[in-house]
């Protein structure tokens, strides 16, 4: 049974008299990891667990010498619902790895943040990185594109396929990202160039990993589903010594689907070993390798404006088709703390990829069954039978290879200045990329009917040739100073600035141009105010900027290559609660980004930066305990989007991929202390599939459920996921005029996890 703890009782008392300055936040942490742990090994144990999970950490270990603000600010502790048996089953989250260059409140961020942590992920089922990113409002999945293959996100209106981070570093690496190594995956929205660097238009998405713990642990989880899916994962943690931890995540899957010919055999390892834990000086080692060998699905046609597929399983492709991924990246840290005020951290990283795709799509929709048949076009409007049409598949086949490195050192000195409290960070980034593509074009592709489209490996007829290669590179140089100032008991002022210099080059052996080169210098800005009139709300404005050279992604449009990079600028302003004595969060905020100089074709042989998108919106979040037997995550975002200015046609357009209501929320109650139970839909209403708004696809609701059997050892859990079978469609592709991505039929999914 859920109850309040004793310690938590003691830390309250102490807090009122002021024994310790530790924030709200910290303490909140603290309590709970102290809870979990036994007494005797709980200072060390929340010490390892809170650098672990990106949490703040106990006065002893982090906490700087008190300020005047601090002291001023110091609040009463609210009690929160702890049970060791179930703590590692909470949706909430206090901080966040973004907002800010180290873990944060997520009341102290100025900006809309969600945080989809494991235990959710677990709660829901959801496995991949895409199915877990679901939960952010406001993003919406896209499919590979020209030279992108992996995971294709748009965040509030705008691509963040490049604005994907591993451990704060940009994760470059074009794969299917797994989480069976993460402790959560954060989302910061808005422009953020001044934490990152270029790109962020819509926000940034950083996946935390699982770090070493000084508390022995260890865990495997088994998952068979319907439509063939297994899946196993491992996590051990081990303590080495009394300040010296390695721990190992590992999996493996073989994923069948609801799709027809879909399929998926992946597995990856994480190693990691943490030195130092506690000490003045911390060394962590870690890696990632992972390989994927899935089915590729470009997705469907359109007609009369509208997606369009006979069914969910329906599949243009051909069964020989594959993508091979492999991944490999490892990561060096170095944290040293000279005192409780000043503290400086070194973190280097090398990362590689192979990408080797053979996939076919849907091309033209043609009105009879020979390549010489006349095409449908803008939308594929017609008036002929369904069964009179058919569809040319064309070849998607690339080797794709990124290589990076990159390095970061960033200073952390806390100080007071009379009785304003500042809480300096101020770094240096350098960096290099580089990118190969190798295309190839199948020739005579197979002609197949819309409506029963017949599955057959590559035809004897089809010959291969070898198309565009482009070979890449980038180096990024950049320098940043941020300050959060404290003045007195409830204000907060956030300042930043940023200058990068980004210099690229591309040489293609086919494609215009044949070779482009830039060097861009941009000056990144944030401010924010922040006033926290309790300690259980917070009120925010915040501004920011970020900036899209032509070559951000190392990839370029022709005819850009000399444009200066686009920027966008956001403008937010919000409250954050935590209500029912801290056990419930809740968020809302008004949000406007404009993208007021960006990239438009004028003509066949022009591109200007006349271009205007703009979007504005709401978004309100909650996340937490209603009671102590019910819990709650959920999220809502309205976006406004509307392309203001642009020379192409698309004036007055809604952007690609940007529906106007997103809604997610999911819900569990432990009907005893053994059984629980829980669901909860996902709703996003109509969008469009490219900028012409030709292809329209419609909204859906999707619902989703859970059954769970809890011990204190181990863990049984029934997922159904669709549990209405929905025909929906999921991920949508600009190419061809839009193509659509049917959604997953109903599937059904038993776990059974067993904790050491």
């Amino acid at each position: 049974m859920l109850k309040k703890t004793p310690l938590a009782r003691a830390l309250k008392l102490a807090l009122a008299l002021q024994v310790t300055t530790l924030p709200l936040a910290a303490h909140a942490e603290a309590t709970k990891a102290s809870s979990a742990a036994p007494a005797s090994s709980a200072p060390k144990d929340a010490a390892g667990t809170a650098s672990a999970a990106g949490q703040a950490a106990p006065p002893s270990a982090t906490a700087p010498a008190p300020s005047a603000a601090d002291s001023a600010s110091v609040a009463t502790l609210p009690e929160v619902w702890v049970d060791g048996n179930t703590a590692h089953r909470d949706f909430r989250s206090e901080t966040a790895s973004v907002g800010a260059k180290a873990p944060t409140a997520q009341r102290d961020i100025a900006q809309s943040v969600t945080v989809i942590n494991q235990a959710l992920m677990k709660s829901q089922g959801a496995s991949s990185f895409q199915d877990s990113v679901r939960n952010a409002p406001g993003i919406t999945i896209g499919g590979a594109e020209g030279g992108q293959i992996g995971n294709n996100i748009n965040l509030r209106g705008f691509s963040a396929q490049n604005d994907i981070y591993l451990d704060g570093f940009r994760d470059r690496n074009q794969y299917y990202r797994d989480t069976f190594d993460l402790e959560s995956i954060d989302v910061l929205y808005g422009p953020s160039s001044m934490l990152f660097g270029r790109g962020s238009t819509g926000g940034v998405i950083n996946q935390v990993s699982k770090r070493p713990t000084l508390k022995a642990s260890g865990e495997i989880s088994t998952t068979l589903g319907t439509d063939d899916r297994y899946r196993t994962t491992l996590d051990v943690n081990h303590p080495l010594s009394e300040t010296a931890a390695f721990r190992i995540d590992a999996f493996g899957q073989s994923l069948g689907s609801t799709r027809d010919d879909m399929k998926n055999k992946d597995y990856g390892i994480a190693p990691s070993i943490r030195f130092g834990i506690g000490t003045p000086t911390e060394i962590t080692l870690s890696a990632l390798i992972q390989h994927n060998y899935d089915m590729p699905d470009y997705g469907v046609q359109s007609i009369d404006g509208h997606a369009f597929a006979p069914s969910m399983h329906t599949f243009y492709g051909l069964t020989d088709d594959r993508t091979i991924q492999d991944v490999q990246s490892f990561t060096a840290r170095i944290d040293h703390k000279f005192s409780d005020s000043l503290s400086v951290s070194n973190r280097i990283r090398f990362s590689h990829s192979m990408t080797d795709a053979r996939e076919s799509a849907a091309g033209k929709v043609l009105t009879g069954p020979l390549a010489t048949s006349t095409p449908l076009s803008n939308g594929n409007f017609t008036t002929l039978p369904l069964q009179d049409l058919y569809v040319q598949l064309q070849s998607h086949d690339r080797v794709i290879e990124n290589h990076s490195v990159y390095n970061d050192t960033m200073v952390r000195y806390r100080f007071d200045t009379g009785s304003v409290g500042h809480d300096l960070l101020a770094g240096v980034e350098v960096g290099h990329d580089s990118y190969g593509n190798q295309a190839y074009t199948r020739n005579n592709m197979p002609i197949v009917s819309l409506v029963d489209p017949i599955a057959m490996t590559t035809p004897a007829s089809v010959t291969q040739t070898i198309g565009n290669r482009a070979d890449s590179g980038a180096t990024s140089l950049a320098a940043y100073l941020n300050d959060t100032i404290s003045i007195g008991p409830h204000w907060k002022v956030i300042g930043g600035v940023r200058w990068d210099r980004f210099q690229a080059h591309i040489s293609n052996s086919v494609n215009a141009p044949a070779y482009a080169a830039q060097t861009n210098y941009f000056t990144s800005v944030r401010a924010g105010a922040i006033y926290q009139p309790t300690d259980w709300q917070s009120y925010y404005f915040s501004y920011g900027t970020s900036f899209n050279p032509s070559l951000e992604a190392l990839t370029v449009t022709n005819l850009t290559q000399n444009l200066a990079p686009e920027h966008t600028k956001s403008y937010e302003i919000g409250g954050k609660w935590d209500l029912l004595g801290g056990n419930l969060s809740v968020t809302s905020a008004l949000f406007q980004q404009e993208k007021d100089n960006a990239r438009t074709q004028v003509s066949a042989t022009e591109y200007s930066l006349d271009g205007d998108i703009r979007v504005r919106g709401y978004q309100a979040g909650v996340t937490g305990h209603l009671s102590p037997n019910w819990q709650v995550f959920g999220g809502y975002t309205y976006m406004d989007a509307t392309i203001l200015r642009a020379a192409d046609g698309t004036q007055g357009h809604v952007p690609a991929n940007t529906p106007r209501n997103t809604l997610t929320l999911w819900t569990t109650y432990n009907v005893t202390p053994h059984w629980e139970i829980g669901g909860g839909p996902t709703y996003m209403s109509a969008r469009y599939a490219a900028n012409t708004n030709y292809v329209q696809v419609g909204g859906y609701t999707r619902w989703d459920a859970t059954a769970a059997y809890h011990e204190k050892k181990w863990d049984v859990r029934l997922n159904l996921l669709n549990l209405t079978n929905k025909f929906y469609y999921d991920a949508l592709i600009q190419s061809d005029g839009g193509r659509s991505v049917p959604g997953v039929g109903r599937t059904l999914l038993a776990t059974f996890e067993y904790r050491l």
